[in-house]
Order: C-alpha cells, then structure tokens, then sequence
C-alpha cells in the first residue's frame, strides 16, 4: 500500500479514536451515568464511494463494585 494512503488512514482513526473517546465521556458526565455500569457501542465506518459499511460493536465500562 501507498505510504501516503497509509499515513492518511491512520491520521483519520486517530482522529476517530480522540474525538470519539471525548464524546464517551462527556456523554457519560453530561448525564451523570454510574461509570461502573457497562454499555454497549456501536461504531459504524461508512465509505459511500467504495460500498464499505464496517460495523463493530462492544462494551464500556468501568471497574465494577
């Protein structure tokens, strides 16, 4: 793979990871959410141009009582 392409793929997740780990948090501060009760996570990828639809689903959650 080209290693311009590479370095811009990673510079997105990046971004993807920050920003969505500051929308987790202040989500779970905004509603006064028990940090220590799991949630389940959905985080889909789209590429509307290439046909890509990547879903990953989890779990968050704190340390438990």
């Amino acid at each position: 793979m080209d290693d311009d392409l590479n370095m811009s793929i990673r510079k997105f997740l990046k971004q993807v990871g920050v920003t969505s780990q500051q929308a987790i948090e202040e989500a779970l501060r905004a509603e006064g959410v028990d940090a220590s009760k799991a949630h389940a996570v959905k985080m889909t990828l789209t590429i509307e141009d290439l046909g890509v639809e990547h879903v990953v689903t989890g779990e968050i959650k704190g340390k438990q009582a």
